[in-house]
């Protein structure tokens, strides 16, 4: 058995010396951090100060935008020290702490684009009975639900990493990854990894089977409803599917990633695939959301050109 020891400290290996460039890349990431910022502020703003947006849905995007946010938050700060720093070592606490961060954004991302989903489905299929089904103590209860369940979920295998002993303190990526972790501990973790593949059930595969469940049902409405309801259908849905999608290839590149050995690849595709769903999420939502819903956007508007 190798030696272990209680790591106080992990050092990154997939940062590399790009000389001066690495101000300009500092400057980059600086950039979209501010922009991910900005885009997202705004529209909190927008939908929390024009009461004709208090529905449900829009509840929803606040809800997903704040977790972008978070997420952003929870990355880019630690990413720009390490871009400027010559020595890219983190203490374990602060990593796994980051690690819980980037774990609960993406079970809450999940599963706010279920409850989204269940709530277009209900305004497509029901909507006469709408306003009951989706009441504002309903929606207050799903995302208390969204925010706090993955927080009691995902601290147990954050705990559990914590607290093995490792035999080394070498992490192949740019940012702390709890699974990364793991793969360095001397004792047995089988039950690490059935835990992971039950939050992974739970977090992903679950809320897909429920996104699936109702688009099918908005696409059984719409092949047998009127044009109206057609194209309600498709102005709602379009930016919330278009945003799975997006979040999705960006969550199965980071398994893929961290999963299965890609030492051949070169390591940028390596560092882009992992940081895809943690910087592209929190950029394109806005930009879909405010782009593709009229209603949003001319408050967006109103709200540039100080005609509120």
């Amino acid at each position: 058995m190798k030696n272990s020891t209680q790591v106080s400290y992990f050092i990154f290996i997939a940062y590399f010396n790009i000389g001066l460039f690495k101000y300009l890349l500092f400057v980059i990431m600086m950039c979209f951090y501010a922009l991910i910022i900005c885009a997202n502020v705004l529209l909190i703003v927008v939908i929390c100060v024009n009461r004709s947006l208090h529905e449900p849905m829009y509840l929803f995007l606040v809800s997903l935008f704040v977790n972008e946010l978070y997420g952003s938050t929870g990355l880019f700060p630690f990413l720009l020290v390490q871009i400027l720093s010559d020595i890219h070592t983190v203490s374990a606490p602060f990593c796994f702490l980051q690690s819980f961060c980037l774990y609960t954004y993406g079970a809450i991302q999940f599963i706010n684009l279920a409850i989204m989903s269940y709530d277009r489905y209900l305004a497509i299929c029901y909507p006469l009975q709408y306003n009951t089904r989706m009441t504002f103590k309903k929606v207050a209860v799903l995302i208390a639900l969204t925010w706090l369940f993955p927080y009691f979920v995902t601290a147990v295998p954050i705990f559990i990493g914590s607290s093995l002993q490792l035999c080394g303190n070498i992490i192949d990526k740019v940012y702390c990854h709890n699974y990364n972790v793991v793969k360095l501990a001397c004792s047995e973790t089988t039950v690490v990894y059935i835990y992971g593949l039950f939050i992974t059930c739970l977090f992903v595969f679950c809320p897909l089977t429920l996104i699936l469940y109702t688009y099918m049902r908005i696409l059984k409405v719409c092949f047998s409803g009127s044009k109206q309801t057609r194209q309600k259908a498709v102005s709602t849905c379009t930016p919330h599917l278009a945003s799975l999608i997006n979040f999705s290839f960006g969550g199965f590149f980071e398994i893929v990633q961290s999963r299965l050995d890609m030492s051949s690849f070169p390591v940028m595709l390596r560092i882009f695939m992992s940081l895809y769903f943690l910087i592209c999420q929190p950029i394109f939502n806005p930009l879909m959301y405010g782009l593709q819903m009229s209603k949003i956007r001319s408050l967006y508007k109103s709200l540039i050109f100080g005609k509120m």
